[in-house]
């Protein structure tokens, strides 16, 4: 019988790690037969979320020079680096003739250069090219099947092989080792949205779930009238292009060079506010130039050491967060004093020895820094960061409107000057802390959503179309602490926040403009909720619980399943992307070479010494092969 691994999704994560086992395979298992079953409804490749088929005015939120699905020498692993180009290198080959894409890219991919940011579709082709290139790098032995179906459930013993049953297939597919790597999925809504759901449902209102906003439902948010938008994050932005350009409007060049948005009448007036109420903050608008911080420099391999030796269980915020604060800092100041020497008062080598002495969060710290680094405006205050509005009043909502253009205004202008430079040393060094938290576990929505708000925000022109947007009153700000309840008397929902008390907005429709919270226990996906209801996984955070050191999936008494394993958000190790930054040690690059090292060394054991394997060489087998019987394409 021949040895088979089943990878359930075939996104970036699932073709990720195809790449990192054609990488290992010649060292680890050599040219033996092999089936490699990918299992998802979506196209290999891309996956649901960087599919080909959505709206081409969505754009990815990175700049293609910062978006790689390749390891390089900065990443922490045992395998082999193999070289491949970035997204901008792609596009460069693409350019030249090396590699070719169906027309309706090419426009796209001609004007894209290295800063730019790229539409989702031309993602969806640089991803289908990784994932054919490392198909064709896998050893000859090795034959690929891709299945358009869904994985509804995964049986098997701890010893034995696996099934993997798909959606209207009456045969499960065989596994010696099985592999979830589901991305981003659906969920059911916690009680509070359950209840706004229902009343909507009563009243003959729209209520918009969170979803990824290319699959949401908006054909019933009607054109001209108020819509309660709950979330300002890039879900919001998705649904404010969506929403306008989406249906019809556009864009000019104002006489001051700013956009000016030209309405087409059929968008909505969108409300919208959140718990910060301030959108995500800007990409930056410049490189990097001179000396990097060395990271990781407070929070790295010896400390989570030290961390997970500690008895009991680990707090965040208490543990944690002490030492991401100073880890910040250090990267904040090392490039303050590097870059701009004029606006401090101290040499850096002796600031330096006093800021390494000095306790996390301490008095003695924020002395320091204050002695040393005169203006407010150049010291690193995260809890100001987190909380822009904390504190602020407007006496209307007029003034809210005035007060966060301004906002939006001076977050762009900053974000786009390398004298502040610093604070591109800061996102440096929270991917460097990202990539030493994987170690630790979850650590709660608070941190992933602190981490998107400062390094994973919307393009900056997307921040410029927003406030163009305001200005012609299409969209409005609700403010900071927005809620939203419903009114039964009035049969609408009624929002209103801290900004401007006493003040509220009613509505017929309200979006929830976020992705579903990762929770195992709440997803609507069929494989996980039955290895969760038949008590198979360890869920203590709401997340499947895995080893941090080769994802094998962990059960409820804490031992790694020999023949499962799991990858990306729905595990309490979730990386902060699919692909990354180039040259960033990226810890989903991490993740993926160790799991398909333990796969394959699985495999090599299970199939005895390689001579015996070799002796009678095996007739040549393509790479691909077509959907055997147990998944026709459909």
């Amino acid at each position: 019988m021949r040895p088979a691994v089943v990878i359930v999704g075939a996104g970036p994560r699932g073709t990720g790690l195809v790449e990192r086992i054609a990488a290992n395979a010649p060292e680890l298992y050599g040219g033996g037969p092999l089936d490699l079953h990918l299992v998802d409804p979506y196209p290999p490749g891309g996956g649901r979320i960087w599919r080909r088929d959505q709206s081409p005015l969505l754009w990815m939120n990175s700049t293609a020079e910062d978006v790689t699905m390749f390891t390089d020498d900065s990443v922490e692993q045992e395998g082999p680096v193999r070289d491949g180009p970035s997204l901008a290198e792609w596009a460069d080959r693409v350019r030249s003739g090396e590699i070719s894409v169906g027309s309706e890219l090419r426009a796209a991919i001609r004007e894209l250069g290295p800063q730019g940011f790229a539409g989702r579709q031309v993602q969806s082709a640089y991803l289908e090219w990784v994932y054919e290139r490392s198909v064709a790098a896998l050893p000859p032995g090795v034959t690929v099947h891709a299945h358009r179906r869904r994985a509804v459930r995964v049986t098997g013993p701890r010893d034995g092989r696996q099934q993997v049953w798909l959606e209207s297939s009456p045969t499960p597919l065989a596994a010696d080792l099985v592999v979830l790597a589901l991305g981003h999925l659906d969920a059911q809504p916690p009680p509070d949205q359950r209840a706004l759901a229902a009343f909507a449902q009563r009243h003959q209102l729209t209520y918009v779930p969170a979803d990824f906003t290319a699959d949401a439902d908006l054909d019933g948010l009607a054109p001209g009238e108020p819509v309660i938008v709950r979330g300002f994050g890039l879900a919001f932005v998705d649904l404010m292009v969506l929403l306008t350009e989406g249906r019809g409007g556009s864009y000019e060049t104002g006489p001051g060079g700013e956009p000016v948005y030209r309405p087409s009448g059929k968008e909505p007036v969108l409300h919208v506010g959140s718990r910060r109420g301030v959108p995500y903050h800007s990409k930056l608008g410049y490189t990097w130039q001179g000396e990097r911080p060395p990271l990781p420099r407070f929070l790295g391999p010896a400390q989570v050491d030290e961390l997970l030796a500690r008895p009991g269980r680990i707090d965040f915020r208490r543990d944690v967060w002490p030492l991401v604060d100073k880890e910040l800092g250090f990267a904040h100041y090392h490039r303050l004093f590097t870059a701009h020497p004029e606006r401090v008062r101290a040499e850096w080598t002796a600031f330096e020895e006093k800021y390494a002495a000095a306790e996390p969060l301490s008095a003695e710290l924020r002395a320091l820094v204050a002695a040393a680094v005169p203006d407010p405006a150049d010291r690193l205050d995260l809890d100001a960061l987190d909380r822009p509005l904390a504190g602020l009043r407007y006496p209307g909502a007029d003034a809210l409107q005035d007060g966060l253009r301004g906002y939006i205004e001076a977050d762009l202008a900053r974000r786009h000057d390398p004298a502040h430079s610093p604070d591109l040393a800061v996102f440096l060094a929270l991917l460097s802390v990202y990539g030493q938290l994987v170690r630790i576990g979850d650590r709660g929505p608070w941190w992933h959503g602190f981490f998107s708000y400062l390094a994973s925000g919307p393009p900056g022109p997307r921040l410029r179309q927003l406030l163009a947007l305001s200005r012609a009153g299409v969209v409005r700000f609700l403010g900071a602490g927005t809620t939203v309840t419903p009114d039964p008397e009035r049969g609408v929902f009624r929002a209103g926040g801290d900004s401007v008390p006493g003040a509220f907005v009613e509505a017929r429709a309200l979006v929830e403009a976020r992705l579903p919270e990762p929770t195992v226990a709440a997803t609507k996906d069929a494989l996980l909720r039955a290895l969760y209801d038949d008590g198979a996984v360890s869920t203590a955070t709401g997340l499947l619980a895995v080893d941090p050191h080769d994802s094998r999936v962990l059960d409820r008494a804490g031992r790694p399943h020999p023949r499962r394993f799991a990858l990306g958000p729905y595990t309490d190790a979730r990386s902060a992307g699919a692909f990354a930054r180039p040259r960033t040690n990226a810890p989903s690059f991490r993740q993926n070479d160790a799991t398909a090292r333990a796969l394959l060394r699985f495999l090599r054991e299970r199939a005895g010494p390689a001579p015996a394997r070799c002796a009678v060489p095996a007739p040549p087998v393509p790479a691909h092969a077509p959907e055997d019987s147990h998944a026709p394409d459909q």
